[in-house]
């Protein structure tokens, strides 16, 4: 391997949504830094298998009415 092309690989703690903690070797951040996820299994529906629209920011509401016209033309 070359020296000096690779980044920093260090211990950082990773806090599930529902708070619990693990540690694990990243290149995120700083050694001993805290990456805090907002999704994670536990609360992703590709797991959960719970579907659910979360609408940070009126993101589905802005979707909605940049596309209501579109659709079939009716007879």
């Amino acid at each position: 391997m070359k020296a000096g092309i690779h980044p920093d690989y260090h211990e950082i703690t990773v806090i599930m949504t529902d708070g619990t903690q693990f540690k694990t070797r990243s290149c995120y951040g700083k050694p001993g830094e805290s990456l805090r996820l907002d999704i994670d299994p536990k609360s992703h529906p590709a797991w959960t298998g719970v579907q659910r629209i979360i609408d940070t920011g009126g993101q589905v509401a802005k979707f909605n009415k940049k596309f209501a016209g579109l659709g079939l033309k009716k007879k």
